[in-house]
């Protein structure tokens, strides 16, 4: 992820799903695979910040540890929305993604440690990032990704 920086801060995970299959996400339970766009919300305050924590997202084969990780064998990366805004960004973004059309809530994934209702959204298209970006407000970089393993 040579666009992203070794900064703290927040970011959604833009994946595409070419494929129909059903995903078991730990003890969270199935998941539904349709083909479309997954937009994870996560932030990244710790060593490496944006660009490690993405990067580990973006590798195939790792221990499946958050709910992202059963999640992403069945999608490729797409894109990343970050700031490295030094707040924690996440509740609100992920509020601002439930507030756009053709974006759907995945109820209570990515988010048992949070009250949010998810972290995790599909839309069957391609996401606006300037309708997200008028939701939230402020600085959003876009970078493009590329599969590491």
């Amino acid at each position: 992820m040579p666009d992203l920086q070794p900064h703290a801060g927040t970011y959604v995970l833009v994946l595409r799903s070419t494929q129909h299959a059903h995903c078991v996400v730990g003890r969270w339970g199935t998941l539904e695979i349709r083909p479309g766009y997954y937009l994870y919300v996560g932030s990244a305050f710790g060593a490496g910040g944006v660009r490690a924590r993405v990067a580990r997202h973006c590798r195939q084969h790792k221990t499946q540890r958050w709910h992202i990780d059963y999640l992403r064998a069945f999608t490729a990366p797409h894109s990343v929305w970050c700031s490295y805004a030094t707040t924690r960004l996440e509740h609100h973004w992920a509020r601002a993604l439930s507030a756009l059309p053709d974006v759907a809530a995945v109820d209570g994934f990515g988010c048992s440690d949070c009250r949010c209702d998810a972290h995790l959204f599909f839309a069957e298209r391609a996401p606006r990032r300037a309708a997200f970006i008028a939701q939230v407000g402020g600085s959003v970089e876009t970078c493009r990704c590329q599969t590491a393993d």
